[in-house]
């Protein structure tokens, strides 16, 4: 572990900072791929060991579930170890968790490795977006996109992975295990890096009702978005194979390309928002989403869907990552206690994107699944106004 004492922090701040954001954009990065693997495997995993559609839609929800749990563990992790030990143990947890999934024997197994994904999921959650957090008060300008495009890429990389070892027709447990040495890699890689707003308080701040309140319309526009996020990003692979009737090695391109809007989104958000402002980036990126998640719904091929994934992908990505970003800065001081409240929201949306998802799909519906959602992507228009712009500071 590499710690700078306060006296080189106050010499040599910009290296620290650097520092911290290259070992952040890891984990981000580590984290989607993680996610992503998850989602892309679903199709494999449920025809080797033979799940039926409800159980599936159960399980994927339940991973959801305790994710909301794991953002709790996270929350009393980062406060008692810190935020980078927090990611660097969710870190481990997750890479065994990816090992056991693609080996799991049974039903039962899969199902209590699921869970343990998602604690860890969750966990890693407050832990990077903390982090993040205070990288970005000690820039003094907008940085979160940047981490979510790594988040993205990351995201990519597992979905053209699972496509790769399907082609070559190897076992999914293979695939999952070149995933989780990745994760691994990255968590043997994590240093801690001293920031000038990285001391937490002795005493944790107490949150009044009306901060609730403002954090209200962040809450409910994360909900949105992970309604639509959980859609795509669960079962865009089920879609393709079942409705589109694409191959194995095809179906979890739709992911894939979903992940590539992201990146494209999240690379240009910090600069968008510096031109146009927050609530302009939103209101254009909630109609983005609402226009690529009609074509899904349309789609008569699966190159139409894989296409209009990454539209929907191209949209979405900037609205979390503001939306975190502008929550964190209403109460600096206890910003892991803000975004693991919020999580709570990432959370539900989750669920019910893909709980409802998941039966439209079971039911033969999944071109309904990605309708409903379109609707939903325009309620976040009103809730622009509640964005804010980082505050400039002198320092760089």
């Amino acid at each position: 572990m590499s710690v700078s004492t306060p006296g080189r922090a106050r010499v040599g701040r910009p290296a620290d900072h650097a520092g911290a954001r290259r070992a952040t954009t890891l984990a981000f990065a580590a984290q989607g791929l993680s996610v992503a693997a998850v989602y892309t495997t679903v199709p494999a995993v449920t025809e080797h060991l033979r799940l039926s559609p409800l159980l599936t839609t159960a399980t994927l929800v339940g991973v959801a579930l305790t994710a909301g749990v794991g953002s709790f563990l996270g929350l009393a992790a980062v406060r008692v170890a810190g935020p980078v030990a927090t990611m660097r143990g969710a870190l481990l947890t997750a890479a065994i968790a990816l090992t056991l999934v693609g080996w799991a024997p049974g039903t039962t197994t899969v199902i209590c490795v699921y869970v343990l994904f998602g604690l860890a999921a969750g966990t890693l959650d407050v832990g990077i977006n903390t982090r993040a957090a205070a990288i970005e008060r000690a820039y003094g300008r907008s940085v979160f996109g940047s981490f979510y495009t790594a988040w993205s890429v990351g995201g990519v990389l597992a979905a053209l992975l699972t496509a790769g070892a399907a082609r070559l027709d190897r076992p999914v447990g293979e695939g999952l295990a070149v995933q989780a040495g990745v994760l691994l890699a990255v968590a043997a890689c994590l240093r801690t890096h001293t920031l000038p707003s990285s001391q937490v308080p002795a005493a944790q701040p107490t949150l009044e009702r009306g901060l609730w309140l403002r954090l209200l319309p962040f809450g409910l526009v994360l909900l949105i978005v992970y309604v639509v996020d959980s859609t795509v990003s669960a079962w865009s692979s089920v879609y393709l194979r079942q409705t589109l009737d694409a191959s194995l090695t095809v179906a979890p391109l739709a992911y894939a390309a979903y992940q590539a809007g992201t990146v494209v989104g999240r690379a240009t958000v910090d600069r968008l928002v510096q031109r146009v402002g927050t609530v302009a980036v939103v209101r254009t990126a909630a109609l983005v989403v609402a226009g690529g998640l009609a074509g899904m719904a349309t789609a008569q091929s699966w190159p139409v869907a894989v296409l209009a994934a990454g539209v929907v992908g191209l949209g979405a990505s900037v609205l979390a990552p503001l939306c975190l970003a502008s929550a964190a800065r209403l109460r600096p001081a206890a910003s892991e206690t803000l975004l693991a409240r919020l999580n709570l929201f990432n959370y539900a949306g989750v669920v019910t994107g893909g709980a409802v998802s998941g039966l439209l799909g079971s039911t033969g519906e999944f071109r309904l699944a990605y309708a409903a959602p379109a609707a939903l992507a325009v309620l976040v228009l009103p809730g622009a106004r509640h964005f804010t712009r980082p505050p400039r500071t002198s320092e760089t």
